[in-house]
């Protein structure tokens, strides 16, 4: 089959097509625009439609944050694509372009590539945690994708791990509080302000507000004391985190993207103390936590994989 996708971003959009044949996807394009460009989501429409012009394909997936309602296609005001409120974007471009279209939520999405191509093939059940900006997740359970009753399922960083801490998804002490790009900034943000209070200075004192989570775990890798107490609570509640999925869930296999990804050798050990003291041991002793297989390109391979038809 030959794919389109489009991956709709906060910050960034792309147009991507592929080859797909079973068990295998080839990119063979890829287009990228900042989202800050498009003034409506009806100019964003126009300029993906004017891209897929010059493309041949079969079928087109669309991968977006949410909320959103798949079944009928519709975005529903996410939070970071101001003014996308009920856009009725899959039927915009099957009559567009005469081909079945599919909508999901980016985590699901991201899911679903990651069971298909990446470190979750072979298994039934999996789970899938994005770990980037933000915590998401998206669910394979008994080999199919689960999104639940209104594609709400698997909102994993709304889970509640201590009463106080980083603010995730809204929630001081969530999961996303603690175990997400902006959570640990804001954990560092925390440890400087103690620092300083006491009179101690810290290198990262020179980023002032601009520090980031890159910034924590490059300190780690060198052995910086500081940052190397913020990532052992990042992996410590994230192992608590997933052993209250382990224990819901029972899955095979529990894939974590981006940030876990590049920095497996500092939160794996972290990770599996934690949840092996929490998560019941058989449930414990069936599940493989593994760093996601598709790496930066794993957005590009969501999107396209979206597409119906994609078995």
């Amino acid at each position: 089959m030959k794919l389109a996708g489009l991956d709709i971003g906060g910050t960034k959009c792309a147009v991507i097509t592929a080859d797909y044949t079973a068990g295998h996807c080839c990119i063979t394009r890829r287009e990228e625009f900042p989202t800050a460009q498009f003034s409506t989501p009806q100019d964003a429409l126009e300029k993906f439609a004017a891209v897929l012009d010059q493309c041949s394909f079969d079928a087109l997936g669309i991968s977006c944050g949410g909320p959103l309602d798949s079944a009928s296609g519709l975005i529903l005001s996410p939070p970071n694509l101001p003014g996308w409120d009920r856009v009725a974007i899959t039927d915009f471009f099957t009559r567009r372009f005469g081909v079945p279209c599919a909508l999901r939520n980016d985590a699901n999405a991201c899911a679903w590539a990651e069971w298909k191509l990446g470190a979750g093939r072979g298994t039934r059940n999996m789970v899938f945690l994005t770990f980037g900006t933000g915590l998401g997740a998206g669910l394979i359970l008994d080999g199919r994708l689960y999104a639940g009753s209104n594609d709400m399922a698997g909102e994993a960083g709304h889970i509640s791990l201590a009463p106080f801490g980083p603010v995730g998804y809204g929630k001081a002490g969530s999961m996303e509080g603690f175990c997400s790009g902006g959570g640990i900034r804001q954990l560092a943000l925390m440890k400087l302000t103690e620092l300083a209070q006491c009179g101690q200075r810290h290198p990262l004192h020179a980023l002032g507000a601009a520090v980031s989570a890159r910034d924590v775990f490059e300190g780690a890798h060198k052995g910086d004391a500081l940052c190397q107490s913020i990532v052992e609570t990042v992996g410590t509640q994230l192992g608590r985190g997933l052993a209250i999925l382990i224990d819901l869930l029972n899955p095979q296999a529990i894939v974590i993207g981006s940030i876990y990804a590049r920095n497996e050798a500092l939160l794996q050990p972290l990770v599996e103390k934690a949840s092996a003291a929490q998560a019941l041991p058989r449930a414990m002793a069936a599940c493989a936590i593994l760093p996601a297989a598709l790496g930066e390109q794993i957005g590009d391979y969501a999107a396209v994989m979206t597409a119906p038809g994609v078995g």
